[in-house]
C-alpha cells in the first residue's frame, strides 16, 4: 500500500471541502478503494499506486476549477470525475470570478478598453469619475495575473494626502495608520480572494499594500503595481513611482481629475503625466466618463450636477448669514 500527500494551493480548503465536508465525502465515495484523510490544506490518500495516480490527477483538476471559479459544486465534481467540462456561466470577457463564483467582467465599453490596453501595454493610465470601476477593474486584472502565475506579487499603492504622507499624526502602528486610506483596495480584494488566502498572501508579502512614500528606492520586478487616487500625487511623487517599473512588471495608474485634494499651490502629478506621456509607445491611456458609472444611479446624477455647478443658483452667497 502506497501513501500520497496532496497539498491544496491557492484555494481556500473550506471551499474545496464544502459545508460539513460534503464535497470531500463525495470525493471519497468516488474512490472507495482508497483511504482518504483531509486535514487543513493536506489530503492524505492510501491505496494501490494506479488508483492513487488517478486520484491525484482528479484532485488537480478539481483544485484548478476551484481556484479559477472560487466555488465548487457537487455537479462540478461529478462532471470533472467523468471527464466533462462543468457548466458555468458565460465566460466571454470574464476577468476573474468573485469569492461567490460571480463572474467579474467589464461592464462598459471603456472598462473593456482598459482590459485591452492592459494586455497591450506595460503601463496604463485610466482616469474617470467616481464609480466608473477604475480601481475594481484594475485589481481584477491584478488578481487574474497572480492566479495565472504571470507575476509573483501585487503591489497596491495610494497617496495618503490628508496626512501629508507623514502619517505620524494618526494613532496606532503603521498598518493602522494607512488602513483608512487603503480600505477601497481591501474591499475589492476581499471580493475576489477568499479571506484565508488573502490573509496568507498579505503575510507572505505576495500582496503588498503601502502608502506612496514607501515606494522610494524600490525596483518592482515580476509584479502588477497599481497606483490608486493618483490625482493626489505631486509631480515629483508620480515621477518617482513610475520609475519603479522593473522586469516583467505592469503598472496601472488610476485617478479622478475632478477630485484633487492637493493644496492649490501644487500641481497634480497625474494631470502632468497624462500630458507628458501621451503617445509614448508602451503606455496606454483610458478616459472614462459618467456613462461608465456603475454604482447607484444617483451617483451619475450627482456627477452631472457638479459638472454644472456654475449654472446653479447660490442659495447662500458668501456675504449672507449661513443657516
Amino acid at each position: 500500500m502506497i501513501e500520497k500527500h496532496i497539498v491544496l494551493e491557492d484555494i481556500d480548503p473550506v471551499v474545496f471541502y464544502g459545508t460539513g465536508n460534503a464535497h470531500m465525502q463525495m470525493i471519497k465515495a468516488l474512490y472507495p478503494k482508497l483511504r482518504i484523510i483531509a486535514r487543513d490544506n493536506v489530503i492524505k490518500a492510501m491505496g494501490e499506486e494506479e488508483e492513487l495516480e488517478g486520484f491525484e490527477r482528479f484532485i488537480g483538476t478539481v483544485q484548478a476549477h476551484c481556484s479559477k471559479y472560487n466555488r465548487l459544486t457537487d455537479e462540478a465534481i461529478l462532471d470533472l470525475f467523468n471527464g466533462n467540462r462543468p457548466i458555468v456561466e458565460k465566460e466571454n470577457d470574464v476577468i476573474v470570478f468573485s469569492i461567490s463564483g460571480r463572474p467579474i467582467s467589464p461592464r462598459t465599453a471603456n472598462q473593456l478598453r482598459l482590459v485591452k490596453e492592459y494586455e497591450q501595454n506595460d503601463m496604463v493610465f485610466t482616469v474617470g469619475p467616481a464609480g466608473s470601476g477604475k480601481t475594481y477593474t484594475a485589481i481584477a486584472l491584478a488578481v487574474r495575473a497572480l492566479k495565472n502565475k504571470e507575476v509573483k506579487k501585487i503591489v497596491l499603492c495610494r497617496p495618503a494626502v490628508e496626512a501629508g504622507e507623514k502619517l505620524g499624526f494618526l494613532p496606532g502602528d503603521m498598518r493602522e495608520k494607512i488602513d483608512p486610506y487603503l480600505q477601497p483596495l481591501y474591499d475589492a480584494l476581499e471580493d475576489m480572494i477568499p479571506a484565508v488566502k488573502l490573509k496568507e498572501y498579505m503575510e507572505l508579502g505576495i500582496i503588498q499594500i503601502a502608502p506612496l512614500a514607501f515606494m522610494r528606492g524600490r525596483t518592482l520586478n515580476d509584479a502588477i503595481v497599481i497606483l490608486d487616487e493618483a490625482q493626489n500625487t505631486t509631480v515629483p511623487q508620480i515621477k518617482m513611482f513610475l520609475t519603479r517599473l522593473g522586469w516583467n512588471t505592469k503598472m496601472i495608474i488610476t485617478g479622478d481629475l475632478t477630485q484633487i485634494d492637493l493644496p492649490a499651490s501644487q500641481r497634480s502629478g497625474l494631470a502632468h503625466a497624462l500630458g507628458l506621456l501621451r503617445g509614448i509607445e508602451g503606455i496606454g491611456i483610458v478616459e472614462m466618463t459618467k456613462k461608465d458609472i456603475i454604482r447607484h444611479k444617483l451617483v451619475t446624477r450627482i456627477v452631472e450636477a457638479y459638472e454644472h455647478e456654475h449654472d446653479a443658483p447660490d442659495l447662500f452667497p458668501k456675504d449672507s448669514p449661513q443657516p
